[in-house]
C-alpha cells in the first residue's frame, strides 16, 4: 500500500450496487431463445459484457437484429426495479467518512444509467465518480476500466479494492492487480471464491475495517 496515495473502492454496478442481475437474465435468456437457441442460458454467457461486446461476438453483421435488441433493452431498463444490494449504501457512507474515494465502474452505458438516476438521484452523491462503457476502449475482462478508476483518483492499483460479481469482472480486477471482493449475488460462492480475496453475500457486516485488511 502506498501511504502517499488515497484509497479507492471500485464497485461494479449490476449485482454489486443494485440487485438487477436476475432481471437481466430474464431479458437476455429470451433474446437467446429467439436468436441463439443453441445456448441454453444465453443470459449467463453474456454477463459482464458491454452491449457492443455482445453484438460483436454474437450478432456480428446483424444490424437489424441489433436494433431490435437495443430497442427492447432500452424499454426493459426503463421499467426495471432498481433496488440496492443490502448494506451497500451504509458501506459507501462509512467509506466516505474514512476518506476513501468511491467509483462505480460499469459495463452499462450512459442511457441505462440515466434510467437509474431517474429512480435513484441520490446515487451521484453516494459516489465520487461513475465510469461507464463509453469511457474505456476495452471492457471487462480487460483491466482498463479499473485502471481508469485508479487513474481518475490519482492513486495506484495496490490502493484500490474491486467489488465484483461476474466472472469477467473478477478477472478484470485481478488483471488490474487489485484485491477483489466477490459478491455471490450472481454466481454461487463456490464458483468464484478462487477468483477473489473474499466472498460476501451482501454488505451487511462488511465495513471499512474488513476492506482495509485487504490492502
Amino acid at each position: 500500500m502506498d501511504l502517499t496515495k488515497c484509497v479507492a473502492a471500485l464497485f461494479d454496478f449490476d449485482g454489486v450496487v443494485m440487485d438487477t442481475e436476475s432481471q437481466y437474465s430474464i431479458f437476455w435468456n429470451e433474446v437467446g431463445k429467439k436468436y441463439h437457441p443453441e445456448y441454453e442460458e444465453f443470459g449467463k454467457i453474456i454477463k459482464g459484457q458491454t452491449l457492443r461486446q455482445i453484438y460483436d461476438r454474437y450478432f456480428a453483421g446483424m444490424e437489424k437484429e441489433q436494433e431490435e435488441i437495443t430497442d427492447g433493452l432500452n424499454r426493459f431498463e426503463e421499467n426495471m426495479n432498481y433496488e440496492y444490494v443490502p448494506g451497500v449504501v451504509d458501506f459507501m457512507r462509512e467509506l466516505h467518512a474514512h476518506g476513501v474515494k468511491i467509483a462505480i465502474v460499469t459495463s452499462s452505458n450512459e442511457q441505462k444509467m440515466a434510467s437509474v438516476y431517474a429512480v435513484h438521484p441520490e446515487l451521484k452523491q453516494l459516489v465520487d465518480r461513475i465510469l461507464t462503457a463509453e469511457m474505456f476502449a476495452r471492457s471487462k475482462p480487460a483491466p482498463d476500466c479499473f485502471l481508469l478508476g485508479a487513474e481518475v483518483f490519482g492513486t495506484v492499483p495496490e490502493n484500490c479494492v474491486v467489488f465484483e460479481d461476474s466472472f469477467h469482472g473478477l478477472e478484470a480486477g485481478n488483471a488490474a492487480g487489485m484485491p477483489v471482493v466477490g459478491l455471490s449475488t450472481t454466481n454461487p460462492k463456490e464458483a468464484i471464491e478462487d477468483k477473489c480475496a473474499v466472498v460476501i453475500p451482501d454488505f451487511k457486516g462488511f465495513g471499512y475495517e474488513e476492506m482495509s485488511k485487504l490492502l
